[in-house]
């Protein structure tokens, strides 16, 4: 037997009949146990739009590993919908989830000595956790994604999650109907796959095509899809294949396609949930990402695709317009072509098959939608270690600001202060103690910030320690560091303070006197949220979002 196989341990030899008996109890025979024994983690549920479909993705997955001599034993692992949790004490859940996503896999796997995985995946703390779990266990996987969702139809228009929450802001100003509202509720998510934007949930499967784990050009099919299918089938026999040469998840995951990753989110304008999940994923894998990385790499690189919600474009148009292997084409003198993926390939020679098939959805280098790629990090006296925003979805009237606080405690708060119109034009709303140990579980505000879109308030920004869905458009500032449970300055902001918003200058500046913060310091006590279970461990453990929010272990 190949010496690579970690199965042989509960496989092989007289003193393993006991475990030999307990597989045989779930059905296999003695041919299965004499084959490689390969882990397929699979996410799906009957909840998540983008989950409901993987049992079809798992059947093809298994088939592929058989058909390539392995015997494949699937179990699942947890799956939550953030726009089901949003909004509500729920969106305390998602971000943790991806620790117990990354635990789950890793204990399966080591448990039972699987010689490798197929990690089956969709939607936003799912894909890095999964990846988080490979990096640390390092033996040879394959992801693959479920695809992104089509989007819907409303009034002869494309539509997605994101305009939906919006049209709530809509509805509160009094500019559409309650009955109208309620046909976009029917239209806007058509059916299974991740929400049909560039938001975090297809960010990071995009990421995870160019960091090499999910075939080349496949992360973009839609679910729907035939090409879905077949993806899941490719992946068993690819990942039969990584076992056969030794390939794993270390050598493919490097420093240099850790810059790749990066280099095509900022490109396309993902998520700014990207920053937070990149920095798990790599410090699994033994390799620290700091915030002026993405910083230097997002100034250098031309923004080339305006993709829902900054822009006109699905994730379907990606696909259809030449995929990730387009886009690393597109931007060939500026990434690590010797990058290997678990194809076996280097995008070098991935690349010679890859072409732009649509301009209208994949701009050419010389003619970018933006300079500059979606992110930048800012900072100064409101953010000392760092502050993250999508630059390539604010408007350029708001790249500069300076406006007067409105400040509040939780995310609820400032929504009804929205509703209530306590909110006006040349207000920065800030959100506080929603950071990974303040919320706990640092909290999407997306309802606030399609709240403020879809009330039509053009000069009002919002800046939080928590962080932003990447359904979120305008000038949102998350991952505010320190964050205010840590005494970060955004816990002295008091009302009417002037605050400074300078994207292009990458500063982000309250405007008050040191002196008069030394002396809002003396009388600043933390605010106390009582929690129990695992939110209350993800409390004590966790990091700060500079630090990419992951628990924190000596």
């Amino acid at each position: 037997m190949d010496l690579r196989w970690r199965s042989r341990y509960v496989t092989e030899g007289p003193e393993r009949a006991p475990q030999r008996s307990l597989f045989k109890a779930a059905g296999l025979d003695d041919e299965d146990l004499k084959r490689p024994i390969i882990g397929i983690a699979n996410s799906w549920n009957e909840i998540v739009p983008g989950h409901v479909h993987l049992d079809k993705v798992a059947k093809a997955v298994k088939e592929g590993v058989r058909e390539a001599g392995g015997t494949p034993l699937e179990f699942d692992t947890i799956a939550i919908c953030d726009g089901i949790a949003m909004g509500h004490e729920g969106m305390k859940a998602p971000l943790p989830s991806r620790e117990v996503i990354a635990a789950s896999v890793e204990l399966m796997a080591k448990a039972h000595a699987f010689d490798a995985l197929v990690l089956i995946t969709s939607c936003d703390k799912i894909t890095p956790g999964m990846l988080m779990a490979a990096a640390r266990l390092n033996i040879p996987a394959v992801m693959v994604n479920g695809g992104c969702m089509l989007p819907g139809i409303h009034e002869g228009k494309e539509v997605a999650i994101s305009q939906l929450f919006e049209a709530v802001g809509q509805y509160a100003s009094g500019k559409i109907s309650e009955e109208e509202l309620r046909r976009m509720e029917s239209l806007a998510v058509p059916g299974p796959g991740s929400c049909a934007g560039l938001y975090t949930a297809n960010t990071m499967a995009i990421a995870g095509e160019a960091l090499g784990m999910i075939p080349p050009n496949t992360s973009t099919i839609p679910a729907v899809s035939a090409d879905r299918i077949r993806a899941g089938r490719l992946a068993g026999r690819l990942v039969m294949r990584m076992l056969e040469i030794g390939l794993k998840p270390r050598d493919i995951m490097t420093y240099e396609a850790f810059e790749n990753a990066i280099r095509v989110d900022v490109a396309l304008g993902g998520s700014t949930n990207a920053v937070l999940h990149l920095m798990a994923i790599a410090r699994e894998a033994g390799i620290e990402l700091p915030l002026e990385l993405f910083d230097r790499i997002s100034r250098e690189t031309p923004h080339l695709a305006n993709i829902n919600p900054a822009g006109p474009h699905y994730v379907k148009d990606l696909h259809y317009a030449g995929g990730v292997p387009a886009i690393f084409k597109e931007l060939s003198d500026m990434m690590h072509l010797d990058a290997i993926t678990v194809s076996g390939e280097r995008w070098r020679s991935i690349i010679e098959r890859a072409e732009v098939k649509d301009r209208r959805v994949i701009r050419p280098k010389s003619d970018p939608y933006h300079k500059e790629g979606g992110l930048a990090i800012l900072w100064g006296s409101l953010a000392p270690r760092g502050a993250v925003v999508k630059q390539t979805a604010v408007d350029p009237e708001m790249h500069v600001f300076r406006g007067k606080a409105k400040p509040f405690n939780s995310e609820e708060e400032a929504v009804k202060a929205l509703f209530d119109g306590k909110i006006g034009e040349g207000d920065v709303v800030v959100i506080r103690y929603e950071g990974p140990k303040g919320g706990p579980g640092m909290r999407e505000m997306l309802t606030a910030t399609a709240t403020i879109t879809g009330m039509g308030l053009r000069r009002v920004a919002l800046i939080t320690d928590g962080r932003f869905s990447g359904a979120t458009r305008g000038p949102a500032i998350g991952h505010v560091s320190p964050e205010a449970a840590e005494g970060g300055p955004i816990a002295l902001v008091e009302e009417g303070d002037e605050i400074l918003i300078d994207i292009p200058g990458r500063k982000l500046e309250l405007l008050v006197s040191e002196e008069e913060l030394d002396e809002r310091r003396k009388n600043w006590k933390p605010m106390k949220k009582e929690e129990s279970g695992f939110l209350r461990i993800f409390s004590m453990l966790a990091e700060s979002a500079d630090r990419g929010a992951v628990l924190r272990y000596q």
